[in-house]
């Protein structure tokens, strides 16, 4: 286990998910500046309980994702905009509040394969409505190219259907929190197949908007 400068931010971040903040509180501006310095990730967790700026340090959920620091952009009065990618998932087993921000005792918690004979039947299951997912969320966009792109690792499509799907952040967090790539794809599966059973029900009921195209706004 090691101590872990975190983030509570009312988004989840997966590992390869890209990370964009503006950074303007004093609390995470040091921590920031601490990390840098120290060549070190910050961890980016839900919150549970609490605001993501202002007042009093957040309660997250147990489960997060490290961010490395990939570029600072200074801003004006101190501020600066921050890019990250997402990296390790982690677990908190306590919290310290002896700093600005809040600090967390983690381990590393690895997604494990799980039951290896099932992941590329449960890859090629999911791929088909993430694939149809992305063209609704296109709205009638060319998604050719992009669709061409999706990878064929199980568990880079698990984490890139996790950051696709838009469904609440208490949602994903569930994602985040699964263990094993078999059982994640499983999920993810029937997450797709509701949520795009929901719009193609949504498309039948509602009138045409502009073009027909659906917009979730």
């Amino acid at each position: 286990m090691y101590e872990l400068p975190l983030f509570p931010l009312n988004l989840v971040l997966f590992p390869g998910m890209p990370l964009n903040l503006h950074i303007f509180e004093e609390r995470y501006k040091q921590m920031i500046r601490e990390c840098r310095a120290k060549g070190q990730p910050f961890g980016v967790v839900l919150i549970r309980r609490g605001v993501e700026a202002g007042g009093k340090l957040a309660v997250p959920y147990d489960f997060g994702c490290t961010a490395q620091i990939t570029e600072v952009e200074p801003l004006e009065e101190g501020r600066f905009n921050l890019t990250g990618i997402g990296q390790d998932r982690f677990r908190i087993h306590s919290l310290k509040y002896d700093r600005p921000y809040l600090v967390g005792l983690v381990d590393d918690q690895p997604l494990l394969p799980g039951i290896a004979q099932d992941l590329p039947e449960l890859e090629q299951s999911l791929r088909p409505w993430l694939e149809k997912y992305i063209q609704i969320i296109a709205q009638g966009k060319d998604v050719g190219d992009t669709l061409a792109r999706i990878p064929h690792d199980p568990m880079v499509v698990a984490y890139l259907a996790a950051v696709i799907l838009q469904i609440p952040a208490h949602q994903k967090q569930h994602f985040l929190e699964i263990g094993d790539c078999a059982n994640l794809l499983a999920a993810l599966n029937d997450a797709y197949r509701r949520e795009v059973g929901i719009i193609r029900r949504i498309f039948k009921t509602m009138p045409p908007i502009g073009g027909g195209h659906f917009s979730r706004n």
